[in-house]
């Protein structure tokens, strides 16, 4: 048996979905019908993701939830009218936190890639 540290994380993923394919991946169908293009354009769907992850403070969350806005394009004017929504229900570190978005936001649009991959719970 090959150890765990040897193995990636999507291989893991990918070993506990065939043990529990009713479970494991749940979240990645969510999101697939959640953020589909329907009465609300998906851009603002992922922006109002972006909120929630900023004022839950998940990092890999508001940059995954960035990159996914931008490539529906939403534009920076967008992005700055959620930061303000994040800011507004934070308080101060929900002005730290749009501070982290904004920063993954201008990384992404300068054709930088975010640091910490492709977000939570991406599998």
């Amino acid at each position: 048996m090959a150890s765990v540290e040897a193995k990636t994380p999507e291989s893991i993923f990918g070993e506990l979905r065939r043990l529990s394919p009713k479970v494991t991946g749940g979240i990645m169908r969510m999101r697939e019908e959640a953020y589909r293009e329907k009465a609300v354009p998906a851009k603002y769907k992922l922006l109002t993701a972006m909120s929630i992850s900023i004022a839950l403070r998940c990092e890999p969350c508001i940059e995954a939830y960035v990159k996914m806005a931008c490539d529906k394009g939403a534009s920076q004017e967008e992005f700055v009218e959620f930061l303000d929504v994040a800011m507004t229900m934070q308080g101060c570190p929900g002005e730290e936190w749009a501070l982290k978005a904004y920063t993954a936001y201008k990384g992404y649009v300068a054709g930088q890639q975010a640091k910490s991959g492709a977000g939570c719970c991406s599998h």
